[in-house]
């Protein structure tokens, strides 16, 4: 019996819109990185690129549990001695809110080219506003 894979350059790709608007962080990357992926079709197949484009906008309205708005924070590191930064939940979304999502999402997919692959189908917005029109985006609701 053989196994079927799919032709990767057959691949239909789609194109979702999400509404950031209320939904809880963990639950909405965990939604994002299933469709990037492909998980949500008959063709997934762990090593190829089977999944779609996903558009999230609202990026400021995104929702975080409990008192992780100010408890939980993101390293960064220069590679110099004591270049250590920490910054919270508050702050980033205070100045880019799409790195919350974006960070979110990238923890969830593969650590190799093929997740580097796979999070260049992400585009998350700010406002209510994407380029993305022409691609004709289906809406998706978010998970509560």
């Amino acid at each position: 019996m053989k196994t079927h894979l799919p032709k990767v350059n057959l691949i239909e790709r789609k194109w979702h819109l999400i509404d950031a608007d209320g939904a809880v962080l963990g639950r909405l990357a965990v939604q994002v990185a299933n469709i990037l992926r492909g998980r949500n079709k008959p063709v997934y197949t762990p090593h190829l690129d089977a999944g779609d484009f996903v558009v999230v906008i609202n990026a400021e309205k995104v929702r975080v549990t409990g008192n992780k708005e100010t408890a939980k924070s993101y390293m960064s590191y220069s590679g110099w001695k004591g270049g250590e930064k920490y910054v919270t939940v508050e702050n980033v979304r205070a100045r880019h809110p799409e790195t919350l999502i974006h960070r979110a999402v990238k923890g969830m997919i593969p650590k190799n080219r093929l997740g580097r692959q796979l999070l260049t189908k992400l585009k998350v917005y700010k406002g209510a506003d994407h380029p993305h029109a022409a691609q004709k985006p289906e809406t998706l609701k978010a998970a509560a």
